[in-house]
């Protein structure tokens, strides 16, 4: 404890799961990565202080107890972070309780751009997720991947090669006629492409699995444990489908600039 991981990516008030050295001097202090406003760029920062500066003992136990982490910037050595973590009782979990800066709430340029005109239910839920607000959270999630299903579902066909893009437009068409998100996806989750299943897994399929569980039966932890999956399958997706967009454009670009030089080339000199 505390882990990159964790200290980069999680909110408050979300519990990270992980056994917890009982001793202070035991607890590693990783080097994280994050936007330094004075460098104005991403960098290093390292921890300045020692957690046993709680107890004063090097050797002091550290369950249930809460530390203040400080880190600095390694490239201006000014800019700093603060992190205040509260470790389980049982030494089995930790949890932020307090950060400054606050935990970014900055979309997703990917998903913002799929968005559209409807960009503010990311920013609410991104806060609600800041907030440890998990219900408030994965509802707005839920909102955004409704709102957003169908441009996306085409979106994806782009990525498909010519011998399987017939049968995936089908289901696409499938899909139009239910107004049922989970239903969509269910209709063509099956259907995606390599390029979409990194290491085998499918996102969209996890996607129908998170949406399908309850809502209000749900605690608020377990509620932003599935708002944050949804939001890194949103990214994912929303990224690679922009990947590919922006590689095609340039690969059409540059074999028409290859072609037209082709061309000139081979008209016949003037005499």
């Amino acid at each position: 404890m505390p882990s990159r991981e964790f200290l980069q990516e999680f909110p408050l008030y979300r519990r990270f799961s992980m056994l917890v050295p009982n001793c202070a001097e035991d607890i590693p202090r990783p080097r994280i990565n994050h936007h330094c406003p004075d460098c104005k760029s991403e960098q290093t920062f390292v921890m300045l202080n020692e957690y046993f500066e709680v107890g004063r003992i090097v050797n002091a136990e550290t369950w249930g107890e809460v530390y203040r982490l400080q880190y600095a910037c390694v490239g201006c050595q000014e800019f700093e972070i603060y992190f205040m973590i509260k470790v389980a009782k049982d030494g089995r979990s930790v949890m932020k309780i307090g950060q400054l800066p606050a935990w970014s709430v900055k979309g997703d340029p990917a998903v913002e751009t799929l968005l559209g005109a409807h960009k503010d239910y990311l920013s609410r839920a991104l806060v609600s997720e800041s907030q440890g607000y998990g219900i408030g959270a994965f509802a707005y999630y839920r909102r955004i991947v409704e709102e957003i299903i169908d441009s996306l579902l085409a979106d994806v066909a782009d990525l498909i090669g010519p011998e399987e893009r017939e049968k995936y437009l089908a289901a696409l068409s499938s899909a139009s006629r239910t107004r049922v998100t989970a239903e969509k996806i269910e209709i063509v989750k099956d259907l995606l492409p390599p390029i979409l299943r990194p290491e085998g897994m499918n996102p969209l399929k996890t996607l129908h699995e998170t949406l399908s569980e309850g809502l209000h039966a749900e605690s608020e932890e377990r509620c932003l444990e599935l708002a944050m999956e949804v939001r890194e399958i949103l990214v994912f997706l929303a990224t690679q489908v922009a990947i590919s967009r922006t590689a095609a454009r340039s690969f059409t670009s540059n074999m028409r600039s290859l072609l037209e030089k082709k061309s000139v080339r081979s008209q016949p000199a003037k005499s």
